[in-house]
């Protein structure tokens, strides 16, 4: 009897388990849905805000800005996004090891400006240079978060401290599909549409010049802003996932323990009548 209450107190704790990861579940869907719209919304602003500066970029080639410069001094950065807790699958080594990659194959004294903190907790055990870090950005990242984590990152890119600074972050798809992703963030190098697309010309209140000089900072806020969107949704599928996978294994342990159990309570039931078989018989 004492293997079947321990097989009874084993289901209770497996199925206790299950109401927990299929709870989790649910909150990460729901919390999916409203990420995975912020993501469709944003992505086409930063896709044509990135037209527009790639078309005034090649336009104004002789146009000065901090934000453009090129430098040979300084040390490169890396601004790594993850997320600040586990139970999301492979989500987070994936994109760690992607950016520990990345940054080894430099070569270069490299700097980490860690976001979310599970990058601040990986990077630190390895004993790499560790410039700023932010936590607690909260599961659907606004564009305030994303503007003045930008601004600080612009602040540090202007003292003169970096030469060149990569975004690594993880890239949406859908619940089941995401991938590593690493960006040039600064000097801002905006990509220049090269495709047979009909030539628009633009006209430019007050100069050209002056609208470059503002969307710049902009351009920078906005790739901040989405590369957290991204990740964050890439985050609740991941581990929306996760947690449909372990509410499934519970299910098959728990019928593997039932009928474990069931197997036990018949091989005491047979025993039982055996020994009242074999009383029955010595009395006689």
């Amino acid at each position: 009897m004492a293997g079947m209450r321990d097989i009874k107190r084993r289901i209770r704790s497996v199925k206790n388990t299950q109401q927990i990861t299929r709870a989790m579940k649910m909150v990460a869907a729901a919390k999916l849905r409203k990420a995975q719209a912020s993501v469709i919304a944003a992505r086409p602003y930063s896709n044509k805000l990135s037209e527009v500066m790639g078309r005034l970029s090649s336009a104004q080639s002789s146009f000065s800005h901090p934000l453009l410069e090129e430098r040979t001094e300084g040390k490169i950065g890396f601004v790594v996004i993850s997320a600040d807790r586990g139970l999301c699958g492979g989500y987070n080594q994936n994109i760690l090891r992607f950016a520990r990659n990345k940054i080894d194959s430099m070569g270069e004294d490299v700097s980490l400006i860690c976001v979310g903190r599970k990058t601040r907790d990986f990077f630190a055990r390895r004993n790499y240079n560790i410039k700023e870090y932010y936590t607690d950005l909260g599961d659907l990242p606004d564009y305030i978060q994303g503007r003045e984590l930008a601004r600080e990152i612009m602040k540090m890119y202007n003292t003169r401290e970096f030469k060149k600074l990569y975004l690594v972050y993880t890239e949406f798809g859908s619940a089941i599909s995401y991938k590593s992703k690493m960006i040039p963030l600064l000097p801002v190098s905006p990509e220049v549409d090269k495709g047979d697309k009909q030539e628009i010309e633009y006209i430019y209140e007050p100069s050209s010049e002056e609208v470059l000089g503002t969307l710049l900072p902009r351009y920078v806020e906005i790739n901040v802003f989405r590369a957290l969107l991204e990740a964050k949704a890439s985050e609740h599928g991941a581990r929306m996932t996760a947690m449909s996978s372990a509410t499934d294994n519970a299910g098959e342990l728990i019928d593997k323990l039932v009928l474990s159990y069931n197997r036990a309570r018949q091989a005491a039931i047979t025993k039982e009548i055996s020994e009242i078989v074999g009383g029955a018989a010595a009395l006689q």
